[in-house]
């Protein structure tokens, strides 16, 4: 209804006689009405009614729906415009109308699923006409019949659209003489009847998630096919040669590692092709993309090894190809240095339209002339992988659009610079790389960067020498993460600039000994912060200022003798874990400021002798977990929590001949776990006190034999399960029926372990 501009038109709604029907879903589907009248294209309103072919509540994938309108002859080319682009304006007028909504859109913010309000998609099934069993005639749009053995021979050779799901075709499938739309999508069948070719105005074919392993012949006769989709699996691995008779053939879809058959360069409408890999023959050459410069989308070129010089990948032409969006060039990885490598990237040079590049396995040692002297402007992703060779990266200035960079397993980098002139930079990820030879990351005036992962899973670190990582003027940062960086000691300059930081990890770096001093305090929107496996990390830098922290986690820091100052102040704090210290000799900061405390972990920390003062006033605390202290202590050290905690984890070590007497206050305990007490004998009677207990488990207690009084083990009548693993002596004493203890726990539904 936006559409209409003038008053006149705007008083005849008003004065429509649909106002007058009473509430519900027929006025609602009236109303609807008058937004599909003043739809202004009759095609437009056909493309609309096809929309009841789908079921309610279905996602709908908008190049889809678009293939099928063309299917239907219901989108007409111009002079000026293909098929595709007056689908999508239709598809946008009608999401502007508010007959599509729920939509998905994909990391370039280019929508493509959406679905129908159930009266919306009423509405499609109102303004088509029904002809008996079948949903047939809506002016050139025709409906489908589900179940092909129910349509009648009448209607058989009327019939344009048919759907069919987890059905045989059998011997059918010729009667469709006029079908237009065939899917198959999901189906159970295995194969493709012969007399498919003679669907000879077949437009639409989907074979997709089908279990089809090979296409007969017969398929290179349907000459007006415009669009083919293919299985995703590996079932079906190779076309039939058949297919460049398809000279009609728009989009085809299949999975990324099949072999386009030879001829394809006859197939210059194409404009949907997922992926090309050449073989190493002549006749299946790079030279067969030439011709198709329709292509959009994303493509991909795989074992480029098989191009021999620059003249030869030329003759791809992909400079001309002005609608590819996305361009992945991959190389085969089980090969040695070559130099021809650059030669062809340099015959490779895309349209500087493109948006995404990914370049795989290259070998040569630099890139291509086209990359070091300026790379497309236009480009918003950036991926280099496996480019083992490469001693530098491309000139990354002056790239307004770039948002993400990733750079994964190229070791022999000397630098990466990356500096102003990435303006919208958003997502920076360096990992899998060992590279000895980097000892400095330079990342300066990236006012748009929000995350930066610097890490390795493999048994080289991103740089065993990386000494360095400078961030200056990332005033958008809000996520950094630096993990297995061996050789990183701590030069961690210009943090304190990154004042949109939320989140912080450094992780497995076991040569860091300090975090800046004067970093974190400026740090106002920090809301993560964790610190793990560096062992020789001897501080964290004062906590004050910090009043946005969430999460504090500071786990298997050997080196670290006390908690950073300033933990009051984080009165934000929910989760806060101190794990696997062993030179933790105190923890002196009063925590009874931390009144959005629901989580504590304190726990393995060899030399601790006493908790926090406190934890009484934590008045959200729900969940702690507490133990593994010091071995002179032959007790629990003291402490006071409060009584609404439910779930605690508790630790012992070898001296602790009990449970603490704290215990048996936390009235509102659901869940006990009691972990190596080696020493302990029996539990306590007054353990049938905590009668909200739904899970107890106890875990390596050695010499445990006795649970509670069978009186105080039936006050735990809420009690649902019980894991008794690791404490051989309790096992054999609570064995179903036959225990000596069995009688006591009995009662429990769910017993484990014994």
């Amino acid at each position: 209804m936006h559409s209409k501009n003038s008053t006149d038109e705007w008083l005849s709604i008003q004065e429509s006689k649909i106002w007058e029907l009473p509430q519900g879903e027929d006025r609602i589907i009236s109303v609807l009405k008058l937004s599909f009248d003043a739809l202004k294209s009759p095609s437009l309103k056909q493309c609309f009614a096809y929309c009841s072919i789908f079921m309610k509540d279905v996602e709908i994938e908008r190049n889809d729906l678009i293939q099928l309108w063309m299917a239907q002859g219901l989108l007409l080319s111009s002079s000026s415009l293909e098929m595709e682009d007056i689908g999508n304006e239709y598809f946008y007028i009608l999401l502007e109308n508010s007959f599509f909504q729920d939509v998905v859109k994909d990391d370039w913010g280019i929508i493509t699923k959406c679905k129908m309000h159930d009266l919306v998609h009423d509405l499609s099934e109102l303004v088509s006409r029904y002809d008996g069993e079948d949903k047939l005639d809506v002016g050139q749009a025709q409906f489908p019949s589900l179940i092909p053995n129910k349509i009648s021979e009448r209607n058989a050779g009327k019939l344009r659209s048919l759907f069919v799901n987890g059905e045989a075709l059998g011997n059918i499938l010729a009667s469709f003489t006029s079908l237009r739309v065939l899917k198959l999508y999901r189906s159970d069948i295995e194969e493709l009847p012969i007399s498919i070719g003679e669907l000879k105005h077949l437009r639409y074919l989907d074979v997709s998630e089908t279990h089809i392993k090979e296409l007969p012949k017969s398929i290179g006769r349907l000459y007006n096919l415009q669009t083919l989709r293919m299985p995703s699996s590996s079932s079906l691995q190779t076309f039939p040669k058949e297919l460049q008779n398809l000279i009609n053939l728009r989009h085809v879809y299949f999975n990324e590692y099949m072999e386009v058959p030879f001829g394809i360069r006859r197939l210059t409408h194409l404009q949907t092709l997922p992926s090309f890999t050449l073989d190493g023959t002549r006749s299946h050459g790079i030279d067969e993309l030439g011709g198709l410069n329709k292509l959009k989308g994303e493509l991909i070129i795989r074992s480029l090894e098989y191009v021999r010089g620059k003249d030869e990948a030329k003759e791809s032409n992909l400079v001309r190809k002005t609608n590819i969006r996305s361009l992945r060039l991959e190389w085969g990885n089980s090969r040695e240095r070559n130099d021809d490598d650059k030669n062809v990237l340099d015959g490779l040079e895309p349209h500087p339209k493109l948006e995404s590049l990914y370049i795989s396995s290259f070998l040569g040692s630099k890139f291509a002339s086209w990359m070091m002297s300026g790379l497309p402007g236009n480009l918003k992703k950036i991926v280099l992988s496996n480019c083992r060779e490469c001693e530098v990266v491309p000139t990354l200035g002056h790239l307004p659009n770039l948002r993400h960079l990733f750079i994964s397993s190229c070791p022999n980098l000397e630098l990466i610079p990356i500096t102003e002139g990435l303006p919208c930079l958003r997502e920076l990820k360096i990992k899998d790389s060992y590279c000895p030879k980097l000892t400095s990351i330079l990342i300066h005036s990236l006012t748009s960067l929000r995350k930066l992962f610097i890490y390795d899973y493999g048994p080289e670190s991103v740089s065993s020498s990386l000494e360095e990582l400078s961030l200056l003027g990332c005033t958008s940062l809000r996520d950094v993460n630096i993990r297995n960086c061996k050789g990183f000691s701590g030069i961690l300059s210009g943090l304190k600039s990154c004042t949109s930081l939320r989140s912080l990890c450094v992780d497995t770096c076991p040569n860091l000994m300090h975090l800046p001093i004067d970093g974190l305090q400026t740090l106002v929107s920090l809301e993560e912060l964790r610190i793990c496996y560096c062992p020789n990390l001897e501080a964290v830098p004062s906590l004050d200022y910090l009043t946005s922290l969430r999460e504090l986690h500071i786990y298997s820091c050997g080196g670290l003798t006390s908690i950073p100052s300033g933990l009051a102040s984080c009165t934000s704090l929910t989760n806060l874990s101190i794990d696997s210290c062993p030179n933790l000799v105190s923890i002196a900061e009063d925590v009874s400021r931390l009144q959005s405390l629901t989580r504590l972990s304190i726990y393995d920390c060899g030399k601790l002798q006493c908790l926090p003062t406190g934890l009484q006033f934590l008045t959200r605390l729900e969940h702690l977990t507490i133990g593994k202290f010091s071995e002179e202590l032959d007790s629990f050290p003291d402490f006071e929590a409060p009584s609404h905690v439910e779930e605690l984890r508790l630790w012992g070590w070898p001296k602790l001949k009990s449970l603490p007497q704290q215990i048996q206050h936390f009235t509102s305990l659901t869940s006990l776990s009691i972990i190596s007490f080696n020493q302990v004998e029996a539990l306590p009677e007054w353990l049938g006190n905590l009668t909200s207990l739904t899970f107890l488990g106890i875990q390596r207690c050695e010499n445990l034999m006795y649970l509670p009084p069978v009186k105080a083990m039936q006050r735990l009548d809420k009690l649902q399960e019980l894991v008794v693993d690791g404490c051989t002596r309790l096992e054999e004493r609570c064995a179903k029926k036959v225990g000596l203890e069995w009688p006591k726990i009995s009662h429990v539904p769910n017993v484990m372990g014994t």
